[in-house]
């Protein structure tokens, strides 16, 4: 995509020692590959505005709260998250908040997405830090192929 070539190129030109800023990409992929291209920072409101909409991410991918196949599943969002959403609610009872218009469903969806990606992030600079970010980025991606369970 042309927008990579632009962000390497400009990666490339810019400082080492100065921190690069990408403002607006903030899908989990846009970060992996930001990164492997040099990118040091990120800001966007996917996170939130996904949780607003009924999305929450997953390292399956994206999944859709409002989705019917939730409406009596007691998992939460994802197993071993450990964040307060999923160590206290169901799936069944997110979609029911979230139906409802209820505000506890934004907040509980907001404080999801938020931690998947402290999660995220905080797993890629451990990659980084350890060598081993193209085996995280691989792994990254096999795991996307897969359903949510």
């Amino acid at each position: 995509e042309r927008t990579w070539e632009v962000v390497e190129f400009t990666c490339g030109i810019l400082p080492e020692d100065r921190p690069r800023y990408l403002m607006g990409m903030g899908m989990p992929e846009d970060i992996i590959e930001g990164v492997m291209r040099g990118v040091d920072m990120f800001d966007c409101v996917l996170p939130t505005r996904f949780a607003r909409t009924g999305y929450l991410f997953t390292p399956w991918g994206t999944m859709s709260i409002k989705h019917a196949r939730y409406s009596r599943d007691p998992n939460p969002i994802d197993p071993d998250c450990h964040c307060y959403t999923c160590r206290n609610f169901s799936r069944a009872y997110l979609r029911h908040l979230f139906l409802s218009r209820e505000l506890l469903a934004y907040y509980l969806n907001t404080i999801h997405n938020l931690h998947y990606y402290l999660t995220l992030i905080r797993n890629i600079r451990k990659a980084l830090n350890e060598g081993t970010f193209q085996e995280f980025r691989r792994e990254f991606y096999r795991r996307r192929q897969n359903e949510i369970p």
